[in-house]
């Protein structure tokens, strides 16, 4: 009898040691991006060093002009031909990873066109995919939508952009992104709904207007709002009306749109993405 409590508590022991020991596998991230001012680059680089993921970058054969003109113009005779860039191929084992976040400016409402020539040539099926984009007003839930189309069996999730013109913004921004959604250990700030719209006030209409001052893309009035309460201010969800512009008298208005601003105890209101 004494041989078998023996032989029990020992298998227990046992046991437990080899639970004990067992470590949980984390999954392997890659961080794969295209930029090409270095907006998204800088992105990436806070992500995968935040996650101490693996990182990559897309290029091109034949790099874009970092001209402004001369790469839209690039763009429009690509797209006026059906064509994208050639692009180097990338280095990494695809196969390797569990979640694959994908990086990338916003161009014509969407992904670069080197990430579409990259999509073109991959099968993402059963990969966690985190999108995320840098842009000039917003294109982030247009260019998700674009991702969930081309690689319909992948597991895309939540995305985060920016503007260019907040990248002061985004390390912060991204270490509560990543704890958000589960990537990073740690306590976020969980933001409570926007409530149902109102009427846009006098002086809420003022705030909306100082936000988009001096954004030559963005003609629009304020319609409606609702706003919600951030730890170190208030974030403001607009609905807006594209007005015409006086210096393109012949561009229809783009319609309604969405404006998020966010005004930051004690500073100026600053619009943070378009929805359109």
């Amino acid at each position: 009898m004494k041989t078998t409590k023996l032989i029990l508590a020992m298998t227990i022991v046992a046991m437990a040691a080899a639970s004990c020991g067992a470590k949980k596998e984390e999954p392997k991230t890659l961080v794969l991006y295209y930029s090409l001012t270095g907006n998204t680059k800088m992105v990436a680089q806070e992500i995968a060093a935040d996650l101490a993921a693996d990182i990559e970058e897309i290029t091109c054969v034949d790099p874009y002009d970092t001209n402004f003109h001369a790469c839209i113009q690039r763009c429009m005779q690509e797209r006026e031909q059906g064509g994208l860039p050639e692009i180097n191929p990338v280095k990494a084992d695809l196969d390797a990873y569990d979640v694959i976040f994908i990086g990338y400016p916003v161009w014509f409402g969407t992904y670069a066109p080197p990430v579409t020539k990259w999509l073109e040539g991959v099968d993402l099926s059963g990969k966690k995919i985190v999108p995320f984009c840098t842009f000039g007003s917003g294109g982030l839930e247009s260019s998700v939508k674009d991702l969930m189309n081309a690689q319909p069996y992948a597991e895309v999730q939540p995305g985060y952009g920016v503007r260019a013109a907040r990248l002061d913004a985004m390390p912060a921004e991204v270490e509560e992104f990543l704890k958000a959604n589960g990537f990073l250990e740690g306590e976020y700030t969980k933001l409570e709904e926007f409530p149902e719209q109102d009427v846009v006030s006098p002086d809420e209409a003022a705030i909306f207007d100082a936000a988009v001052d001096g954004y030559p893309m963005l003609h629009a009035q304020a319609t409606g709002v609702a706003k919600r309460t951030l730890p170190n201010g208030t974030e403001y969800l607009f609905t807006a009306v594209d007005m015409p512009r006086e210096d393109k008298p012949d561009m229809p208005p783009a319609g309604e749109l969405q404006v998020y601003v966010t005004v930051v105890d004690g500073q100026a209101p600053v619009f943070t993405r378009v929805v359109r």
